[in-house]
């Protein structure tokens, strides 16, 4: 799921690693919440089918939303949901459908610099005012709040000497594109196993 003009590059991470064969999965459908966004044309170029449905379309409703993106989500026999960009707090309906079948990635290491208006740029003046030696990012499972979800997957980057927003936005953006198709992976392998506030990871020989 996108939203905005975000470029889809963390989308683009998963569709790779899924038509490569590195994630045993193949992404079905990239849900938009408009039609200008570069994300979907990028999804189109790489033969995903897109949709669009607007959450302006059912302004004050977020039951209907739900209902239409569960709709969506069900005709295609999807298993997990993946948020790359979506800049809104899911519906409740559709994480109680979806209870740990959905994630998204985040580009800090939580729980620390998360939480309303901890998005984008924000979060990396944060990191770098705050005197912090690491970053990174954290794909998590959604729940109904931001950016608590359980931890699926954690990679650290160095903060370096001279940073601006800008660098280290990079260099966790690059981190991003590893860990989001590696807990794609993981997910597709069924080896998460969400146990309260903990996610283990199974070993591939406990799942053949």
């Amino acid at each position: 799921m996108v939203s905005g003009h975000g470029r889809g590059s963390n989308m683009a991470a998963i569709i790779e690693a899924c038509q490569s064969g590195e994630a045993p999965a193949t992404v079905g459908l990239v849900l938009g919440t408009r039609r200008d966004a570069p994300a979907l044309e990028r999804a189109q170029q790489a033969g995903v089918e897109t949709v669009v449905i607007s959450p302006k379309r059912f302004e004050g409703d977020d039951s209907a939303y739900a209902d239409a993106v569960l709709t969506a989500l069900a005709q295609r026999k999807i298993d997990l949901v993946c948020l790359a960009g979506y800049m809104r707090i899911l519906p409740g309906p559709v994480v109680a459908a979806c209870r740990n079948r959905v994630m998204n990635i985040h580009p800090a290491l939580l729980p620390l610099f998360g939480g309303p208006g901890m998005y984008g740029e924000h979060v990396h003046e944060a990191v770098l005012a705050s005197g912090m030696k690491l970053s990174g990012c954290t794909v998590h499972i959604v729940d109904e709040q931001y950016d608590t979800g359980p931890i699926v997957v954690q990679l650290a980057v160095p903060v370096e000497e001279g940073d601006t927003p800008a660098t280290l936005a990079a260099r966790v953006l690059e981190a991003e594109h590893r860990a989001y198709p590696a807990a794609v992976r993981l997910f597709a392998q069924g080896r998460l196993r969400v146990e309260g506030r903990c996610v283990r990871v199974l070993p591939e020989d406990a799942v053949q």
